[in-house]
């Protein structure tokens, strides 16, 4: 039998457009590893988020936890500001819906889907 993080790996596998953002308690900000219409794709344990003419916005691995609660998952960018630091998280996956919060290095892993300072949510919707 597959371990509950196995069964949301495969379930995260494919092609994420960004459907929400707030960071730090305001909705939809500017932001520098998203755009209108940016897709994430996550193959295996790497996720890349890419622009609607494909340039490349943030790259790296993620590790799941599933067995938490909430379920956890930290997330270590390739590149930019936060380039090798673990990021600590946690996630929803259900179905064709994905968000996670996610806080600074350092900090505790959110608990609450609700940002405060020094912390990012996203909201994630399927693409076929």
């Amino acid at each position: 039998m597959l371990s509950v993080s196995t069964l949301d790996l495969r379930g995260l596998q494919g092609t994420w457009e960004q459907t929400a953002l707030e960071d730090s308690g305001i909705l939809n900000p500017a932001d520098a590893h998203s755009a209108p219409g940016a897709i994430t794709t996550i193959t295996g344990d790497c996720f890349e988020v890419t622009t609607v003419n494909g340039a490349q916005l943030l790259a790296g691995r993620f590790f799941l936890d599933a067995s938490t609660t909430p379920k956890s998952i930290t997330w270590i960018d390739a590149i930019g500001d936060d380039a090798g630091k673990q990021l600590p998280a946690s996630y929803r996956l259900d179905g064709d819906d994905f968000v996670f919060i996610a806080a600074d290095e350092g900090m505790p892993r959110p608990t609450v889907f609700s940002t405060g300072p020094g912390q990012t949510m996203r909201t994630f919707v399927r693409r076929s």
